[in-house]
């Protein structure tokens, strides 16, 4: 299939500005920009789909730009639900340069800082030669705007549009930028630039927009956060492990999607993935599937193997094989239990609630279905304490086969 045709068929294609976009895509070479402000020190899992992309589209010849925004991240983009809070010049500093580091390792883009072309730009400048061309009344029909109007929205963040406009006319003045892609969100920030470009370069320029629909979980929240908060690309903030298993715990009724739009994966493997998950889910070889590649992709083939070596030394309950980061990076996510040092092993299964009684905790005992990290335990008067810590001051309890404790010493 074409490019454009593959990319509707991953479900990347939300809306196009033209017609023409299709045969664009598929016979041109264009240049286009993608961009993002730096409201953190690092990207996360739902920016991955919109590098992807940009990625896609540079294996078939055309000309990715990353717009990293140090100017619009000042204002900040309007959200639905209220303000966004304001950012120090040191804060936004630091982010921008923590992602611009970020994305020149893991693709090489080109990249470029709105700053750089705004900075200048006086009050009277933007009233004048940008702020005339604008209607206020098509900017209130924009989506994110209508929803602020009950609830208020500020004059600064009413001009977000303005500025990414300006973006997108810069781009194409000074480095032929082209086309636009961007969330579904940002359609009216997108066409937005597109009208700035033909008020001030001409009615017959040829300048396009594309969105992408944004990624969810089943139950509809965003994709990226997870009940421990956000799947950060950087793996001092989340592990290769803990990314691993976020995406090995996708729900069926998503993982599909999230291969289309998250791999590389041709159509006939992944329609292969799909008939292996309707014959039998349990497997869950379209979830391994997906976690493994997106985590080599992130963090090569050394960060995957660490993620599945702590994987499966807790499946197997092998904690002795991990070396100090790798079991840090195991009892990350646990939950902590608090317990005094220097109690007795049965005391501490019934004071951390592990089990409901004594005698249940005895019963586990002496049934071999207690381990003290990764090692059968048969002595009830065992004394947990420091000497026992797995790595730092935390203990490894685990019942069963599945069930695990984290202890944390006092």
């Amino acid at each position: 299939m074409e490019l454009f045709e593959e990319l509707k068929w991953r479900g990347l294609v939300d809306n196009v500005t033209s017609e023409e976009v299709e045969d664009v895509i598929n016979n041109g070479e264009v240049t286009f920009y993608i961009g993002t402000d730096p409201t953190a020190d690092s990207l996360h899992i739902g920016h991955y789909s919109s590098l992807l992309m940009a990625k896609r589209l540079e294996k078939h010849g055309h000309h990715p730009i990353m717009l990293v925004g140090g100017a619009t991240g000042f204002i900040g983009d309007p959200k639905a639900t209220g303000e966004r809070s304001m950012l120090t010049p040191e804060v936004l500093k630091s982010n921008y340069d923590a992602l611009h580091a970020q994305i020149s390792k893991l693709w090489g883009f080109d990249m470029v800082n709105n700053l750089d072309w705004t900075k200048d730009i006086t009050i009277i400048d933007f009233l004048r030669d940008y702020g005339k061309l604008f209607n206020v009344n098509y900017m209130l029909n924009k989506e994110t705007v209508k929803k602020r109007l009950d609830s208020g929205i500020s004059y600064t963040e009413f001009s977000y549009m303005i500025l990414q406009s300006l973006d997108f006319l810069n781009l194409y003045q000074t480095r032929g930028c082209t086309m636009q892609i961007g969330g579904q969100d940002q359609w009216g920030n997108i066409t937005s630039g597109l009208e700035l470009i033909r008020k001030k370069c001409g009615a017959d320029v040829k300048c396009y927009g594309l969105t992408m629909p944004l990624i969810t979980k089943a139950d509809g929240t965003k994709f990226g956060k997870s009940e421990t908060g956000t799947v950060w690309l950087d793996p001092k903030k989340t592990s290769p492990y803990e990314l691993y298993q976020f995406l090995f715990n996708t729900d069926d009724s998503k993982v599909i999607e999230y291969l289309k739009k998250l791999t590389f994966l041709t159509k006939e493997e992944i329609d292969a993935l799909e008939v292996s998950l309707k014959e039998d889910a349990g497997r869950r070889e379209a979830q391994k599937k997906l976690a493994e590649e997106v985590v080599r992709d992130l963090h090569g083939e050394e960060g995957l193997q660490s993620a599945l070596k702590i994987t499966n030394a807790l499946f197997r309950g092998q904690l002795n094989d991990l070396d100090e980061q790798q079991r840090l990076d195991a009892v990350k996510n646990m939950d902590k239990v608090d317990q005094e040092s220097g109690k007795t092993l049965i005391d501490v299964l019934v004071e951390a609630k592990i089990a409901s009684s004594r005698r249940e905790a005895r019963e586990w005992i002496k049934g071999n279905s207690i381990s003290l990290n990764g090692v059968k335990v048969n002595d009830e008067a065992l004394v947990i304490d420091s000497t026992q810590a797995y790595v730092s001051n935390y203990v490894i309890i685990r019942r069963g086969k599945k069930r695990y404790y984290c202890l944390n010493l006092k």
